[in-house]
């Protein structure tokens, strides 16, 4: 999944801050104003390197270790590190799933990332009638025009991003799902550890919030009723996104707090979600404001990068007395190659707050949400 370009983006964030000027005081953190990037030399990313070099080792494998991947694959993806490959092919295999931990920036307890998958349903008829495979790398560069492939002699073949080929083609791609859960309690310690945790209820019962009740009578919620993201003809290498949010706010000690929520059923472009998902929890901000910042894992996210950037950006953001939209602060922290190579930023909601509700559209123009107040009530 890819959002639209970072450009656009631009455009809606420079409207929403003008206006958010008039709202609220300035922020204490000052960002400079964004401009268009220069466009980045074409580079490939380590996670691609990666990948790319295990589609050439699984393409040229012996050819019973070939034929029993190419019909496990067409059942479902397969655990690379569990199948069933010869002694050589398994030590690189593990290797490479090693570099692949590093450059994500999970730990090494992490375990598989790799997988193979058949690249669309329609390749199974020609697997099952005997045809060789390609095998390639899921690229992570959503702009990708081409794709290329490995035949069983290792030679390359180009395809077309854009067209579904004829001939099956098994695509090696890094587990998001896993590496987005491993990558969030990543950062959820990396960010503790840094005074900017979760905006829970930890702080005294009797200290009121913004939302007017104690942490310990209940408090307010933001409820995500539905929730869509633009389409944006996505290729068909490309698999399901792994969503989630950086939902920010100022804490009762009036330091900046974060919360990740994610959102595992958010698959695809162009279709409506109804999750009914409770997104900001109001329980212990000193102003009943957030901010949220919607990414995607579809490959590159280097975890241990993304939590020192944020962090740093938010650590020299001070409590003036009123709330300051976080949403440009963790932008800003973002590296710009996210926004032109694989652009891990999907799109962001400012100050939504306790009696938020209706349909509200992302300052990049990328997805709205419906939402609604919601009272979350003690046991």
């Amino acid at each position: 999944m890819n959002p639209r370009t970072f450009h656009r983006a631009v455009r809606s964030f420079g409207i929403a801050a003008t206006t958010l000027a008039v709202l609220v005081a300035s922020p204490a953190y000052a960002r400079p104003d964004h401009v268009t990037p220069e466009p980045a030399a074409v580079t490939t990313s380590p996670v691609l390197a990666i990948i790319d070099g295990v589609a050439r080792q699984v393409a040229v494998a012996d050819r019973l270790t070939g034929d029993r991947l190419s019909a496990t694959a067409a059942s479902g993806p397969v655990d690379l590190l569990a199948a069933k490959v010869n002694g050589r092919l398994a030590g690189d295999l593990r290797a490479a799933n090693q570099r692949l931990l590093i450059a994500k920036g999970l730990p090494a307890d992490t375990g598989s990332l790799l997988r193979l998958r058949l690249g669309h349903p329609d390749m199974r008829a020609a697997l099952a009638r005997g045809e060789a495979p390609l095998v390639a790398a899921a690229s992570t560069d959503d702009s990708a025009t081409s794709v290329t492939a490995y035949d069983r002699s290792g030679a390359t073949v180009v395809l077309d991003a854009a067209q579904v080929p004829q001939r099956p083609v098994l695509l090696v791609e890094v587990d998001v799902e896993r590496a987005l859960s491993a990558g969030l309690k990543l950062m959820r310690e990396g960010l503790s550890q840094r005074g900017i945790g979760q905006a829970d209820s930890t702080g005294p019962a009797s200290r009121t919030t913004a939302a007017g009740v104690t942490a310990a009578s209940g408090y307010w919620a933001t409820k995500v009723k539905a929730v869509r993201l633009s389409d944006d003809k996505e290729p068909w290498i490309k698999g399901a996104a792994e969503i989630y949010n950086v939902v920010a706010g100022f804490g009762l000690d009036g330091k900046a707090k974060v919360d990740l929520v994610q959102m595992p059923y958010l698959d695809h472009d162009d279709t409506t979600y109804y999750p009914n998902q409770l997104l900001v929890h109001f329980s212990a901000y000193k102003y009943n404001l957030a901010d949220v910042v919607m990414m995607e894992d579809d490959g590159d996210t280097n975890y241990s990068a993304l939590v020192k950037a944020i962090a740093n950006a938010l650590l020299v953001i001070v409590d003036g007395g009123a709330y300051a939209p976080l949403v440009n602060a963790i932008l800003d922290a973002i590296p710009t190659s996210w926004y032109t190579d694989d652009p891990d930023f999907v799109d962001a909601w400012y100050t939504l707050s306790t009696t938020s509700s209706g349909r509200k559209y992302g300052a990049g123009a990328n997805g709205w949400m419906d939402v609604a107040p919601y009272w979350v009530a003690p046991l």
